[in-house]
């Protein structure tokens, strides 16, 4: 079977690989797309998490005139409420604000949910003519030259390639197959995913409370039913992580309450809950010949700070850059050495100060204890620090 021709071949229809192609089609080249699931449907919700892109991610969106498909979805983050608990029943012991006004920014982030972020990309891509969809088929093969890379899909079709990006997930295949292990920490951890509804209003903030075992997180969503809503993600030990999922809508929220300390008053599950293992993993290189790796198939980090999706989308805008600036070097091994060597350097800084972080914020030790309170009060109060901290994890 003779092989078909396209400037890019993206592997994994997430969010980050439907930004990637329509980034890299706006600059004049031909991408093809494949993911072994099926096209995002309307009232999906085969992911229940939501994201918040912050104010840098949304301004290159806004840039590549994608945000406008997004904007209607989307709750502004404009203050970070930063608290340290103890005790049991938990209470908070030390709170800090972050605002996006100290910035002169109208938000820090906006959050979307993950289901219908990735059918409106969907939507936009597949309404591009520079974009070829493949939904229902999968990465299967990889060969590559020094000019090219031919790929082959489960469906039996090759593609030629002069860029193969793998976006398919911390399991990519198609990283595995440009022979780029992975190194990987657990944490004993898992996630808690749900969104509930409250009596008060957020207020457009979204709130971090650290106790040991690890966060609890309340990020603004629109109202549910005429009712303040946020969507809830509870770190613990795995087994904890597990009895809280198995718990019925009415204890789940007296759970939820107590643990978010009552900041918005009784919550109420509004939705399916989602678990997933808190880990971080790197790949230990982020290209081969004719391969880039980005997003999860790069780098797994634990959900806190908004990094994740927004470290990812760096690694989308680092690429995108590269190849506007020498399109006629797409692909060659300069061009992703210095893709590499820029994101591998920022990846590795963030993985560090997260994993650190993810540490100190599930220590129960008295010292720990402390620690985050003492850390908190200090960057919360200098507002030089605080300015330099808020701009730090923003550069995500």
């Amino acid at each position: 079977m003779r092989a078909e021709e396209t400037d890019i071949f993206v592997s994994g229809g997430g969010i980050a690989g439907l930004v990637a192609a329509l980034g890299l089609a706006d600059a004049g080249l031909s991408v093809t797309l494949a993911d072994p699931a099926p096209a995002p449907a309307e009232g999906g919700s085969e992911d229940l998490r939501s994201t918040a892109f912050l104010e840098p991610s949304r301004r290159h969106l806004e840039a590549m005139g994608i945000w406008n498909a997004l904007r209607d979805a989307a709750t502004p983050l404009e203050v970070l409420r930063v608290a340290n608990c103890t005790g049991d029943p938990p209470c908070i012991e030390t709170k800090r604000c972050f605002r996006a006004a100290d910035l002169d920014m109208p938000a820090l982030g906006w959050n979307l949910p993950n289901a219908t972020t990735r059918r409106r990309l969907a939507d936009l891509a597949g309404a591009s003519p520079r974009i070829d969809l493949r939904y229902g088929t999968g990465f299967s093969s990889l060969v590559t030259r020094q000019n090219e890379a031919i790929v082959g899909l489960t469906d039996g079709s090759r593609l030629r390639a002069r860029l193969a990006i793998a976006a398919d997930g911390s399991a990519s295949p198609l990283r595995e197959a440009a022979g780029i292990g992975t190194e990987t920490t657990r944490y004993g951890q898992k996630a808690l995913a749900f969104a509930v509804s409250h009596p008060s209003p957020h207020n457009a903030t979204s709130t971090e409370l650290y106790l040991s075992g690890g966060a609890f997180v309340l990020v603004p969503l629109p109202d549910r039913n005429g009712a303040p809503a946020s969507a809830a993600v509870w770190m613990h030990d795995g087994p904890k992580v597990l009895r809280l999922a198995s718990l019925d809508d009415a204890a789940l929220g007296e759970a939820a309450t107590q643990r978010s300390c009552n900041v918005l008053g009784p919550l109420f599950p509004v939705s399916a809950r989602q678990v997933w293992p808190v880990m971080s993993q790197r790949a230990h290189r982020f290209a081969a010949q004719r391969v880039a790796v980005i997003a999860e198939a790069a780098h797994v980090l634990p959900p806190i700070g908004a990094q994740g999706l927004n470290v990812s989308l760096s690694d989308v805008w680092c690429l995108l850059e590269l190849a506007r600036d020498a399109p006629g070097e797409l692909g060659t091994a300069t061009q992703l050495g210095t893709f590499a060597r820029l994101r591998q350097r920022d990846v590795l800084a963030r993985t560090i100060v997260i994993d650190f972080y993810n540490r100190l914020c599930r220590d129960g030790t008295p010292a720990a204890q402390v620690l985050r309170s003492a850390g908190l009060r200090l960057v919360g109060d200098w507002a030089p620090l605080r300015n330099r901290v808020m701009l730090a994890g923003l550069a995500g």
